[in-house]
């Protein structure tokens, strides 16, 4: 397929926020596309080269595709950095350049969909001395054979921006809309194979290929999500009068995969951890029978010395650890927390009920505390059985409660009528923006990212940044009111990053408050979002750093040793 087709495509799905036109215009593409090509032109839809789960990394910074701009339009590094500043996006700035570029230019290649498909795939894999330079030229190399919309998307792509609204609902669609497949049946391929470039092959290929599709082990699921609610009456009320109720942990999610010896770990943003983790595998060879199987988990830290629970930023320092895995492993060791079997010894678990998995974990599970244990659970019909559950769990240190259907199939996702959380609500606080970043694309002139500020003194310390609970063209807040706001009290540029007088509080909802070197404050919050502008407040009313740590102190799941 010609490169210039696809970016048809591109442009065609850029012009439209209707999920069904986006649905006709990809649809069309895909059942003109040959089975041969069809997976590259999956992932080049969703801007990538590889698929959500595989862990390659491209390497190229904007720095490095300035460069590489550079190098195939002739201009200067500080014409293109001026472009950028202006326009917002390094896309837009390649398309620019290379018109000037093509009135020069009298031959040039024409690409192909695979060309360019095969140039980015390369990147990863390019090591030792001269690295850099050649991955500038792969790039460099596509641009100077690129039309000018051509050399905006390959930038874009590049970068993981390609911002074509094509999320992962519409690419289901156009899958079943293109080979006239039910979108169930799309959507169940979906869930076991985490691939839409290989659905699309088998869809292609007939329903009877996609209906013969099956789990492989060692290629990491989307895992099943709870919903949360705020009452233990909600919680009945979507999924019916006898639910199985077990601890919400503060851990870290992971799929465990087995087949034969080989054990894989995975995140819920699936990321192989196995590595960092690799002292737990002959704790599962030992006390786990089967020959393959796959395991919903929570690994949880604890101290080695009094065996507490640590609470998640504990752990999170062992997700990101690449050295001295041995020595992590020792000073922060983990327990495994079983609660689900999606596949054992080559069948696939899905369609069983929960409590027909729970009886299976514990006939294969041998339980050993501070090693591997099955989630604590209580199945019940009472309120105020569940009641004194829930405090118990609150007052042992836990996050809060999962409610969960016991006839509930395994559905990966969020799912209205599967499991259901009930935390404790947090304070909102009241802070101050104290900097932002310019957007680009489309939000190239509204600031996009904002730094949020605690009072200490006469001082703002930083404890975050936001970008939830922002509207783009809807009620609430906006990012061209924020923008608005804001502009009059940027006190510094630096690139795309400003700093900001402390002027405008808002108010923050959040998950929790956690320790964070990164920050100056000292803490950092979990999944903030906004939640409205205060504009009754002035700049002494922002909240202090005394209030942030009592909210942090407050929060029951904080072991002693963090006090």
């Amino acid at each position: 397929m010609d490169y210039s087709k696809l970016c048809e495509t591109y442009l065609g799905l850029e012009e439209t926020t209707k999920r069904l036109e986006k649905t006709e215009i990809l649809s069309k593409l895909l059942k003109n596309t040959s089975v041969e090509e069809l997976k590259e032109i999956i992932y080049l839809i969703k801007g990538r080269v590889f698929p959500d789960w595989d862990e390659r990394k491209l390497g190229m910074s904007s720095k490095l595709i300035l460069k590489s701009i550079s190098n195939a339009s002739g201009a200067s590094k500080e014409k293109i950095e001026r472009l950028w500043k202006k326009i917002g996006d390094l896309g837009k700035v390649a398309e620019e350049l290379m018109k000037d570029k093509k009135q020069r230019t009298l031959h040039n290649k024409k690409l192909t969909a695979k060309k360019v498909f095969d140039n980015i795939k390369k990147l990863p894999e390019l090591t030792g001395e001269g690295t850099v330079s050649r991955k500038v030229n792969l790039i460099a190399e596509l641009l100077s054979n690129a039309t000018p919309v051509e050399a905006r998307f390959i930038v874009r792509t590049v970068l993981e921006e390609l911002r074509v609204g094509v999320a992962s609902g519409v690419i289901r669609d156009s899958i079943a809309k293109a080979f006239n497949i039910e979108v169930k049946d799309v959507e169940r391929a979906f869930e076991l194979l985490n691939d839409y470039g290989e659905v699309a092959e088998k869809a292609k290929s007939g329903k009877r290929s996609l209906r013969s599709v099956s789990i492989n082990v060692g290629k990491p699921i989307k895992v099943m999500l709870p919903i949360r609610v705020n009452l233990i009456e909600d919680a009945f009320k979507a999924l019916g009068k006898t639910v199985q109720c077990e601890i919400k942990l503060d851990g870290f999610r992971v799929q465990i995969h087995k087949k034969g010896e080989d054990i894989s770990l995975f995140t819920r943003r699936l990321e192989n951890v196995t590595n960092q983790f690799k002292e737990i595998l002959p704790i599962l060879k030992k006390n786990v029978k089967g020959d393959s199987y796959i395991l919903d988990t929570e690994l949880i830290g604890f101290n080695p010395k009094t065996k507490k629970y640590l609470p998640f930023q504990s752990i999170s320092h062992r997700i990101r650890r690449k050295y001295d895995i041995e020595k992590m492993a020792k000073s922060l060791p983990v327990e495994i927390n079983i609660f689900d079997v999606m596949y054992y010894n080559g069948k696939n678990l899905f369609d069983k009920t929960l409590k027909e998995r729970r009886k299976i974990l514990e006939k294969i599970v041998n339980e050993e505390r501070r090693k591997i244990v099955l989630t604590e659970k209580l199945i019940t019909d009472n309120k105020k059985s569940i009641e004194k559950f829930y405090k118990e769990s609150l007052n042992e240190g836990y996050e809060g409660v999962i409610f969960k259907k016991i006839d509930s199939e395994y559905k990966p996702g969020r799912y209205v009528k599967g499991w259901i959380k009930l935390k404790p609500i947090m304070e909102t606080l009241d802070l101050v923006i104290i900097g932002g970043v310019w957007g680009e694309g489309k939000r190239a002139t509204w600031l996009s990212s904002f730094a949020l500020g605690c009072r200490k003194g006469n001082k703002f310390l930083e404890i975050g940044k936001i970008g939830t609970g922002i509207k783009e063209k809807s009620e609430g807040v906006t990012f061209k009111q924020l923008t608005k706001e804001l502009k009059p009290y940027i006190e510094e540029t630096k690139g795309r990053t400003v700093k900001i007088k402390p002027k405008l509080i808002i108010e923050i909802a959040y998950e929790e408050i956690q320790k964070s070197p990164t920050y100056s404050s000292g803490y950092a919050l979990r999944f903030p979002r906004l939640l409205r502008l205060r504009d009754d407040l002035s700049i002494k009313d922002c909240d202090d750093i005394e209030r942030v740590r009592k909210f942090y102190l407050a929060q029951r799941k904080i072991s002693e040793e963090k006090k």
